[in-house]
């Protein structure tokens, strides 16, 4: 019984990978609903192949003289050697992903001799080439000793376990470890907060400040102010003014960016680390599909028809870190079918797309995105994405360009989509042509969904949520777990408010009609809330009230 429905859910999965743009072996873990090596075991009996445990590999030698540690990673598979009874050793093939159907030729092509295949479970995998990294990083550092290579990323500083072990000064230590760990955990910014007597660090996950350790001298804290200030090329004397620099550094043989914002304080200075692996987002982009950020299939439904538009404008608003540039990747990447000249202008261009002109921002050179825009214009496009509208001239521009002709996406920041009516009419831009411009405008948040691992039903209180839940209210809250890191959330969802323009709202706007009359006409042609959309979330048990009253306003 388990194995026929196991069958179905293998199927069901690799079909809805392809709808959504995720991978088939994420999905299937979710729906199986069996615990990881319940799940690998059933896996096994279904396609009738050799299961190996964690502590099985770990007996096992790496070979990664077949298969590098680099492509390892990138694959989700290793290679390795097995002791036989004779003292001979044999091939093993250790993967996760069953979806591969490609894996095998490739790694016979890779290994250059005959293997076995065997079945692990991809944290399995993840742990064992933990364990692994120590010793790799060594052997890396002595074939690149040895090579003498001399090109700009062996320039760039290295982090792993070995060279934070070898680190002989504590302020070098502690800098590497903490770049180190935050990647580790896939934090988007790393905070260092001065405080008197020390220092506090802090990463933000998921959306959310997370402490993760402190400094508790002060010669320590202001040594390792300085030490970031001198990778990212900074004046260390400079301790009045705010400065901003980046640098980058090597992981896991890739190249990671950091941006570093540092700001006088009463204590000292702050700073502020973001986090750019282009590889991880690169990773990210492909396949990038509305499906992927999570949005209600309804709101999905008019984006996409109005993402499909021949011209007009899309306006997608919402606080930084909200999302607004994911989603208009996600809309590019969907309409991109190579018919259409699509370019954008950003400031920074945070995700490379193939088959579309990106242009960044140099305000230096004096390419801002008014400038950039009316070249765009004389650049035959059909498709323009803004990055964002910061002023009058740009909000301008953009509006006539999606009155000639052309398809226009771009954000502004505002609280919902109400707002921004008032923010672009701030910027003196005429009330006609605005509303005649405007197809859509999207307000959106991300909320973070609720660990599956460690969910648990729970009652909700009316006055929490400020309205009672409907009676088929499912709400789950985390008790917090090792996969969660104890915080019961895992991962984020986009949630979002659409206004769709129709005769009526613009005839309204143009008419410099209030907002609460706007919002009443918006509410009666069925556009729902933020506030409502997000609860709407937690009633299925995506999220909780507690991550819906953190994000959005109880009004």
């Amino acid at each position: 019984m388990i194995s026929s429905l196991l069958r179905e859910q293998i199927d069901a999965a690799r079909l809805a990978a392809q709808a959504q743009g995720r991978r088939a072996i994420e999905l299937l873990e979710e729906s199986a609903g069996l615990a990881p090596q319940a799940l690998t075991a059933a896996l096994a009996e279904v396609l009738a192949c050799e299961v190996i445990a964690l502590d099985a590999m770990l007996a096992c030698a790496p070979a990664f003289d077949r298969l590098s540690y680099s492509e390892a990673l990138q694959h989700d598979c290793v290679a390795l050697r097995e002791k036989n009874g004779l003292g001979d050793d044999h091939l093993l093939l250790v993967y996760a992903d069953i979806y591969n159907l490609n894996l095998p030729a490739w790694a016979s092509e890779r290994l250059g001799a005959p293997f076995k295949m065997r079945l692990a479970h991809q944290s399995d995998i993840a742990a064992y080439m933990a364990r692994q990294e120590d010793s790799m990083r060594a052997v890396e550092s002595a074939l690149g000793s040895a090579s003498g290579d001399g090109n700009a990323a062996s320039q760039s500083e290295e982090l792993s376990i070995s060279t934070i072990e070898g680190d002989a000064s504590p302020v070098v230590k502690l800098v590497h470890s903490t770049l180190y760990d935050a990647l580790k955990t896939d934090a988007s910014d790393i905070h260092l907060q001065t405080v008197p007597g020390g220092l506090v660090i802090k990463y933000r996950l998921d959306g959310v400040m997370s402490q993760v350790g402190a400094v508790s001298e002060q010669a320590m804290a202001e040594q390792a102010i300085s030490r970031i200030k001198v990778m990212a090329e900074l004046d260390i004397t400079e301790q009045r003014v705010p400065q901003d620099g980046r640098f980058r550094a090597l992981y896991r043989g890739r190249e990671v960016d950091f941006r570093v914002s540092v700001m006088p304080s009463i204590h000292g200075e702050d700073i502020v680390i973001r986090v750019l692996d282009k590889q991880a987002l690169a990773d990210h982009v492909k396949g990038l599909r509305l499906d992927y950020l999570g949005f209600d299939d309804n709101v999905m439904a008019v984006m996409r028809r109005h993402f499909l538009s021949p011209y007009g404008m899309v306006l997608v608003t919402g606080p930084t870190g909200s999302g607004k540039t994911t989603t208009l990747y996600a809309a590019i990447s969907e309409i991109n079918h190579g018919l259409d000249t699509i370019i954008t202008i950003e400031d920074p261009v945070e995700y490379q797309l193939n088959g579309v002109l990106q242009i960044p921002v140099n305000e230096k050179k004096g390419l801002t995105f008014a400038r950039g825009l009316r070249s765009i214009l004389r650049h035959d496009p059909d498709k323009i994405m803004v990055g964002e509208i910061r002023d009058a001239e740009t909000a301008q521009i953009a509006v006539q360009s999606a009155l000639t002709g052309h398809l226009v996406f771009t954000t502004v920041h505002a609280n919902n989509v109400f707002d921004v009516i008032g923010r672009l009419l701030s910027m003196g831009v005429d009330a006609y042509s605005f509303v005649s411009a405007l197809n859509i405008i999207i307000a959106q948040r991300l909320l973070r969904t609720v660990c599956k691992q460690c969910a648990e039903p729970v009652t909700i209180a009316p006055e929490l949520a400020g309205v009672a839940p409907p009676p088929d209210a499912r709400p789950v809250l985390g008790k917090g777990c090792g996969a969660c890191r104890g915080t019961g959330y895992k991962g984020r969802r986009a949630v979002a408010e659409v206004l769709c323009m129709d005769d009526t709202l613009r005839e309204m706007i143009a008419a410099r009609a209030s907002t609460r009359e706007i919002k009443e006409y918006a509410y009666k042609m069925g556009t729902r809330s933020l506030r409502h959309a997000a609860l709407d979330m937690a009633w299925r048990g995506d999220t909780t009230v507690e991550e819906v009253n953190r994000v959005t306003a109880m009004v």
